[in-house]
Order: structure tokens, then C-alpha cells, then sequence
């Protein structure tokens, strides 16, 4: 049976603010969750650490009328399994995105990251760039953060045997990271704050978010392979919608090289808006994608 089933209460989910049916793909380490909302042309969202789905939310209610919004959780995230020994590294968590979509059978896709949902999500443009039509992405990378001293020393405090037991006992990650991430504190109302909590009601459920703050650097080779590849996707057309205020993932380390790495892509620079832009500038991102995504035709018959 799955981990789901057995340790996952939802009823703390306010149907009102994410009013989603279920749906389950099975991946051989456990089961993951998605949204599947809409029809038309796929959009695929992906999230990053401590996140989840939830993020998307009002992306999806926005263009749900006239795209198929897609949006997973990754596993150890949102409603997917949390197996406690699986390692959660970035590459792996990318292979069961692409057999999720592969087992929706997407074509024309567009492809909408944050975060680890950059390379997670990237990887699957890189891989099959004939299926993937346009790319919308929110504060991310696409290249090694090891030679960064703010990552590494983030990365190692995170995934120290201190800062494994902070999130373990305190849930640290989503209640503390988020919160100092986020420039427009007054978007994260107690609602939205016990929705990225509550996916991890139990220590033993908390391992993901620190898997990946380990990953920051230990994943760097996989990180640059993939940012080798980018004229593989050069072609597509590309929305960066940057949150100035990213205490994180800072816009003049990571900004600057987007622009230098992407520079045929349209740019949007927030001000004010901190690491999470989906959360915080939700209202205004919904007509800045579709404004975009009406320029993008689709290519094929598929949908």
C-alpha cells in the first residue's frame, strides 16, 4: 500500500484556495501527486524545496480555461510519498518528471520551473527539445553553485547533523526559510504559511528539503552538464520572471547569468518580490504569462 494512504492526512487542505482533484503516478520509489487541471496546451510547472504544487495555485486557476496545467510533486514534497532512505537527488527527481510525462504522452509543451524545478525541469527540454514548445521560469539556476561561498556555506549549515535536526524537530525549512525568503511578507497569511508545513507533519518526513540543501553543491557537476547543453534550447522562446529582492539566489550573481547565458529571452524584473515570485506576485503573474504564451504558437497536432 502506499506511504500515501498510510501518513498522509489532507484534511487540512483549504478546497477553496487549492480546489484540485488528485491524481497518482507511480514511480518505483514511491507515488507521486500532480495536478491535472484544464485543456489545451500542456503546461508543465515545476517546483523546488520547500515547496510544492501549492505554489502554482493561482497560475493554474488563471489559465486553466485555456491551458492543461500540469503541475507535480516532487517526491518528499506536497501530497507525493516521502520514502525516508530514498536520496532525492535532483538528477533522479528529474527521471520521474519525465515519466510522468512521458505517461501523459505531452507534446508542445511549455515548460514553467522554479527553483530546483530549473534543472529538474530544464532537463527534460535538453533532453527532448522537439516536445517542448516555450519555457517560463522563475528564480532558478542552470550551472554549479559550488564556487559560490554563500551557497556552499548555506548548503553545509542546511545539511549539517545541526541543521538536519533543526528541520527534523522544527519543521525549520518551510516555516523559517520561506518567511526570510519572501520581500512582501503580508502574502504569506497563516493559511498559506500551514500550507507548505503541513505536507511535513512528522520528522520522518522532512529528509527531502534537506537532501536538497545538500544537493546545492553536491549536485554541481549535474548542474553544469546540463548548462553545457543550453543551445539545445536556445531556440525556444523564454520568459525569465526575476524577484529582485531574492535574498537567496541573489539577481546580481543569478540574474546577470541568465541574461549572459539567455540573452534572447524576455526578461521580467520584479521589485520587491523575493525568491517565491509565484507566491508573492500572484495576482500580476497571470496576464505577464499569458501576454507571453499568446506569442507562442503551438507547432504540431498534438495537445
Amino acid at each position: 500500500m502506499s506511504s500515501f494512504i498510510e501518513t498522509t492526512d489532507t484534511a487540512w487542505l483549504d478546497r477553496t484556495e487549492y480546489p484540485f482533484a488528485p491524481h497518482f503516478f507511480d514511480v518505483p520509489e514511491g507515488r507521486l501527486h500532480y495536478v491535472d487541471e484544464g485543456q489545451g496546451q500542456p503546461i508543465v510547472m515545476v517546483h523546488g524545496t520547500p515547496s510544492w504544487s501549492f505554489l502554482y495555485r493561482h497560475l493554474i486557476k488563471g489559465l486553466a480555461a485555456d491551458y492543461r496545467c500540469i503541475a507535480p510533486d516532487n517526491l518528499g514534497f506536497g501530497l507525493s510519498d516521502k520514502p525516508p532512505r530514498y536520496s532525492y537527488r535532483p538528477s533522479e527527481l528529474a527521471q520521474h518528471l519525465h515519466m510522468l510525462i512521458n505517461q501523459l504522452d505531452l507534446h508542445d509543451i511549455v515548460l514553467m520551473v522554479h527553483d530546483f524545478g530549473g534543472p529538474i525541469g530544464l532537463s527534460y527540454a535538453l533532453a527532448h527539445p522537439e516536445r517542448v514548445r516555450a519555457l517560463v521560469i522563475f528564480n532558478s539556476w542552470l550551472w554549479s553553485l559550488k564556487h559560490i561561498p554563500a551557497i556552499r556555506v548555506g548548503s553545509a549549515l542546511l545539511s549539517s547533523p545541526v541543521g538536519r535536526w533543526l528541520n527534523r524537530v522544527t519543521n525549520f525549512d518551510p516555516r523559517v526559510i520561506i518567511p526570510s525568503a519572501t520581500a512582501d511578507k503580508s502574502k504569506l497569511t497563516p493559511l498559506v504559511r500551514r500550507h507548505y508545513a503541513q505536507p511535513f507533519p512528522r520528522p520522518q518526513d522532512r529528509n527531502a528539503p534537506v537532501a536538497l540543501a545538500r544537493e546545492l553543491v553536491a549536485s554541481g557537476d549535474w548542474y553544469e552538464s546540463l548548462g553545457a547543453q543550453r543551445e539545445r534550447i536556445r531556440h525556444l522562446p523564454t520568459l525569465i520572471v526575476w524577484g529582485m529582492a531574492d535574498p537567496l539566489l541573489t539577481s546580481s550573481l543569478f540574474l546577470e547569468r541568465w541574461k549572459q547565458d539567455f540573452s534572447h529571452a524576455e526578461f521580467v524584473l520584479l521589485s520587491n518580490t523575493g525568491h517565491f515570485v509565484p507566491e508573492e506576485r500572484r495576482a500580476e503573474l497571470v496576464p505577464i504569462v499569458r501576454t507571453f504564451l499568446q506569442g507562442v504558437p503551438i507547432t504540431s497536432d498534438h495537445s
